[in-house]
């Protein structure tokens, strides 16, 4: 009996304090100086004019939740409220609480897979906890670069790499919807929701099949692409003003500014890193995932910023879910 509390205490402590505390550092602990979201009273203008516009769930999110913040300290707090502006605005703690839920519950999740037909190497318990806040502490140092969206999408992915898992291993129809409605939801968060479907390809289709014309498992994953392609269009529908597709091409930028290639550097350190984690069957998996993503790569290396390492979050939280899972004896072996 003491034994199972103490590991309940031990996983709520990993899981969910620790992270929260680093998240409450990354934030409060130090300012970040790539934005100056600490001063912004509210959401700014270029969320509702700009690409960021086609973010619907968060700026709704961030107008709302900073609303019902504001108006909770005026009525039920007014002693907080001095201490509270002294530390950022209103909409900058909105922005937290917003993000820390969603860190969290990606955190949770992310434990969820870690445990879930463990690779060998993460069957010591304390290993698997060391990986698990290797995870988080990606997940925490790319918040130099606060946003209101990328801790949502985060979450969203990684409940998508959880039920892609579980179809994989049980084939239950359930699985498969529940991954459809997360990438039709995540579309309306951001478009990194087709890394999903990047992740189901690596585990179900077959390169070799591929290059003779074959593609298996073709239903699920035409089932997945109009899941995205369908609210991708409507939102596009829907919103119709001048918002362009990306901001700018930043391809020259990313390959000589200096922050630009220590970015990209982090980027593909921190993949290999897991990439040297994984079992050889692993290693195909990523190699698989790394083809079906690259649409996203090429796509981050023309309109992105490379300083921007939260671009290649979702690749590195990937790796580590791969080399943590066993896939030995389970993928064909013409995969």
């Amino acid at each position: 009996m003491f034994k199972i509390f103490d590991e309940k205490i031990n996983g709520i402590l990993l899981v969910i304090i620790f992270p929260f505390l680093l998240f409450l550092m990354s934030y409060y602990g130090f300012e970040s100086s790539y934005i100056g979201m600490k001063d912004m009273e509210k959401a700014p203008d270029f969320m509702f004019s700009s690409v960021y516009a086609y973010r619907v769930i968060p700026n709704f999110l961030s107008v709302h939740v900073t609303e019902a913040v504001t108006y909770a300290v005026d009525h039920f707090l007014p002693f907080t409220k001095s201490f509270l502006l002294k530390n950022g605005t209103l909409f900058y703690h909105s922005t937290f609480l917003i993000n820390v839920v969603f860190f969290i519950a990606s955190s949770i999740i992310l434990n969820t897979i870690f445990k879930f037909n463990t690779a060998k190497i993460l069957l010591n318990v304390n290993i698997r906890r060391v990986v698990h806040l290797l995870a988080v502490f990606f997940m925490v140092i790319v918040q130099y670069v606060p946003t209101n969206c990328d801790s949502i999408a985060i979450f969203f992915y990684v409940w998508g790499m959880l039920l892609t898992l579980r179809y994989f291993h049980f084939r239950k129809n359930k699985d498969l919807i529940g991954l459809s409605l997360i990438i039709v939801v995540s579309t309306f968060v951001r478009e990194t929701a087709c890394l999903n479907i990047a992740f189901f390809g690596a585990l179900f289709i077959s390169l070799k099949e591929l290059t003779k014309g074959k593609v298996t498992h073709w239903k699920e994953v035409l089932f997945l692409v109009i899941s995205f392609i369908v609210p991708y269009i409507i939102l596009r529908l829907m919103i119709r003003q001048d918002a362009s597709f990306f901001e700018g091409i930043y391809i020259v930028k990313n390959f000589t500014s200096p922050y630009n290639l220590a970015g990209l550097l982090f980027g593909a350190i921190g993949f290999y890193l897991t990439y040297k984690l994984c079992e050889k069957d692993n290693k195909e998996v990523l190699k698989k995932y790394l083809f079906f993503s690259s649409p996203y790569l090429l796509m981050i290396t023309l309109v992105g910023i490379f300083w921007e390492a939260r671009l290649f979050l979702p690749l590195i939280l990937t790796g580590f879910a791969v080399a943590s899972h066993q896939f030995k004896n389970i993928i064909p072996s013409n995969s």
